[in-house]
């Protein structure tokens, strides 16, 4: 698992929350790679784009259905916030698989602090946008009168395991993927002339890791969507 290992980078020695380390380093490249698609990329904003705008455009139109499909007219507002959050862990999770490169969302750190700021974030909204009725959404007026104090329950503890299972899918999927890989490679290095299964292996899950690096971030992006949409539209 050394490959998940928090290291400085100059020197050895201690982490502090101010040493710079490889995921420091990884997560700037992140958010260099997303300024450069986002800002650099559409500012001729030509009529026949570039690929780059191209991509940027695609990406747009693609983010900016889902945030209407899930949330509604009213969540476009907080479109930028959605948008920036995917296009980071999409390059996050690609850039992880390059050789010898650090995979962010690997980290419970990064993935757990995306995840609570996104819950305190539309829990606030929600008491802004609502005062108390937003409490409602732990009430489900549709259920029989004996099953909603128990149903209310229920619906605070799943609210508040809200950042936990957000962050922790993004976390432990790229976590296992590269794992694996990481086993079947040590396979390949043991077996020699044998090796063949192994490094085909490496190959099929490396291209799977490709479509889990997508999926993830969608899957992160849609879940902030629909707690957005809870946060605007609390009444069940």
């Amino acid at each position: 698992m050394h490959q998940f290992m928090v290291r400085p980078l100059f020197g050895e020695g201690a982490v502090h929350w101010y040493t710079p380390t490889n995921v420091t380093l990884w997560m700037g490249i992140a958010v260099l790679c997303t300024v450069l698609l986002l800002v650099m990329g559409t500012r001729g904003r030509a009529i026949v784009p570039s690929r780059i705008q191209s991509v940027a455009e695609l990406a747009y139109g693609f983010v900016y259905k889902m945030v209407e499909d899930v949330s509604g007219r009213d969540g476009l507002k907080y479109f930028p916030y959605i948008m920036s959050l995917f296009i980071f862990i999409v390059f996050a999770n690609f850039l992880g698989l390059i050789p010898g490169a650090f995979t962010t969302t690997s980290h419970l750190a990064v993935t757990g602090t995306m995840a609570l700021a996104v819950f305190i974030g539309v829990t606030v909204l929600g008491f802004v946008k609502h005062g108390a009725s937003f409490l409602s959404l732990f009430w489900i007026t549709a259920a029989p009168l004996a099953l909603r104090p128990i149903l209310a329950v229920i619906e605070v503890i799943s609210y508040f395991v809200r950042p936990v299972s957000h962050s922790i899918r993004l976390m432990g999927n790229m976590m296992a993927g590269h794992a694996v890989m990481k086993v079947f490679a040590g396979f390949a290095g043991v077996l020699g002339v044998g090796a063949v299964f192994p490094v085909v292996a490496i190959g099929a899950i490396y291209a799977l890791e490709f479509l889990v690096a997508f999926i993830q971030a969608y899957v992160f992006a849609i879940l902030t969507c629909v707690y957005l949409r809870d946060a605007l539209h609390p009444h069940h």
